[in-house]
């Protein structure tokens, strides 16, 4: 593993190595539709989007952008962007239905078609191996909180591993477990719906290891030269003032955003902070010996998700939060400055501080951002295009931060944007796009907006344009 930082460009021309990678990214449940076909059976987020009163409009991802009866067309989208990489997430109940026993072959087949018409265009294939979408008999039978779960994970990439290991390079075990533990078993926002702040704990220990055993599987299975990751969800916590309250907020909140997967997958320990911050909602007995052993098997880079930052303040958070033991003494509180459709504050120093970050506290661990967007009110205009310039000044803004923080010793790699397409965008349904693609849903019409073809150029000349 390499630790040198490639050459860029001087600052005064914002301008990207050869090989960096620039790709797009997607998750099975949120764009492939196809729900009950070739053997897939329900996840939880199949169960938990037709419940009544738990998606905005009752959408639910049944049919999505139906990537799975177009995956031709969306690949030839890719590579009329020029994208290098293209990540995208396998639904485990696709392959695995009830997540234990054999695969389905007609499942495995669709990823399999993925993978070689991708390679057939050049672009690389990045493979994530859960985002999100758990088999719901596993839920059933606990879930996440259970240690099980964790087993289970192993042995689905086992056989994900088998297929497609001769083929795909870049694997990455987990996307955001935060959200999986802590959105979905604390807070109740996403699938499964449960609120339950010790299991969430539980939960994100059992997704460490899940993650863990997954690096082993991988390491056997498929080839050597194979690039195997994480992906976090790390939070850029501020403090609103220089108090030492609001430092202490934003500690107990970087525990449970960033540190609570950091410190055990790099470094082989939970805090003492965190423990202790957690004391009165468990003892953390169902860490087990050899668990950390486990769980820091060393990985060949690290995926950053960032979207906007967190600045907290001492004080109480009144309703559910995904915040255990947190939330009676923080208080969130908006950043200034323009806002998404989602009302998330736009502020591309954050990812900078993200970056930078890690450049300090685990070198020689290259770095991939593999997500950054931002949605907006996309619509078509009467002539069929889709004019976006709010989106094109976020990226260009959030590019120019992965430069600087380039510049500054990072050792960035490449950058994946969400999306590629409008998706089902969780518990907002469709009422939220992130797309380079604009989708039409009724029809599955694509049309790529101003942003596509802003990111191609970007992507051919490996610069940013001039604004």
């Amino acid at each position: 593993m390499t630790t040198t930082t490639p050459d860029i460009a001087t600052a005064s021309e914002v301008t990207f190595p050869p090989a960096f990678r620039w790709g797009a990214a997607t998750a099975a449940y949120q764009i492939e539709g196809a729900a009950d076909e070739d053997g897939r059976t329900p996840s939880i987020w199949d169960t938990f989007s037709r419940t009544p009163g738990t998606v905005r409009n009752g959408d639910t991802g049944d049919i999505a952008a139906d990537h799975y009866h177009h995956m031709r067309e969306d690949v030839a989208l890719m590579a009329g962007l020029g994208l290098t990489d293209y990540r995208f997430s396998v639904s485990w109940s696709r392959v695995q239905p009830t997540g234990r026993g054999p695969a389905v072959q007609k499942g495995l087949d669709f990823y399999r078609a993925l993978v070689d018409e991708l390679l057939a265009k050049g672009i690389r294939p990045v493979l994530t191996l859960y985002h999100w979408d758990l088999p719901q008999e596993l839920e059933d039978a606990g879930g996440w909180p259970q240690r099980d779960t964790a087993q289970r994970f192993a042995e689905y990439t086992e056989l994900v591993a088998q297929a497609l290991g001769d083929r795909v390079r870049t694997w990455t075990t987990l996307n955001e477990p935060w959200c999986a533990a802590f959105l979905g078993y604390a807070e109740g926002v996403h699938a499964p719906g449960r609120r339950e702040p010790e299991a969430a704990l539980r939960a994100a220990h059992h997704l460490n290891l899940a993650h863990g055993l997954a690096v082993g599987v991988l390491r056997e299975t498929t080839r050597p030269s194979a690039e195997v990751s994480l992906t976090l969800n790390l939070a850029a916590v501020r403090p609103l003032t220089g108090s030492a309250a609001d430092a202490d907020a934003a500690r107990r909140v970087d525990a449970l955003a960033n540190r609570i997967f950091l410190d055990p997958v790099f470094r082989g320990h939970y805090a003492a902070d965190l423990r202790a911050d957690t004391a009165q909602l468990t003892d953390w007995s169902f860490v087990r010996d050899g668990d950390l052993a486990v769980i820091s098997r060393p990985v060949d880079s690290l995926g950053i998700n960032y979207y906007t930052p967190t600045v907290v303040a001492a004080g109480s958070h009144p309703l559910p939060s995904p915040w255990p033991a947190a939330q009676d003494h923080v208080r969130f509180v908006p950043a200034p400055g323009p806002r998404t459709a989602m009302d998330w504050p736009v502020d591309a120093d954050g990812l900078y501080e993200v970056l930078t970050r890690l450049r300090d506290e685990l070198p020689g661990t290259p770095l991939l951002v593999t997500e950054n967007g931002a949605a907006y009110d996309d619509y078509a205009d009467p002539a069929g295009q889709v004019h976006d310039p709010e989106r094109i000044a976020y990226l260009r803004a959030h590019l120019e931060a992965v430069h600087r923080a380039m510049a500054a010793g990072a050792d960035v790699r490449g950058y994946f944007l969400w999306s590629l397409l409008d998706n089902f965008e969780w518990a907002y349904g469709y009422s939220k796009r992130f797309g380079l693609v604009h989708v039409d849903f009724a029809s599955q019409r694509r049309t790529p907006k101003d942003s596509a073809r802003w990111y191609a150029d970007v992507v051919a000349h490996r610069r940013l344009p001039h604004a």
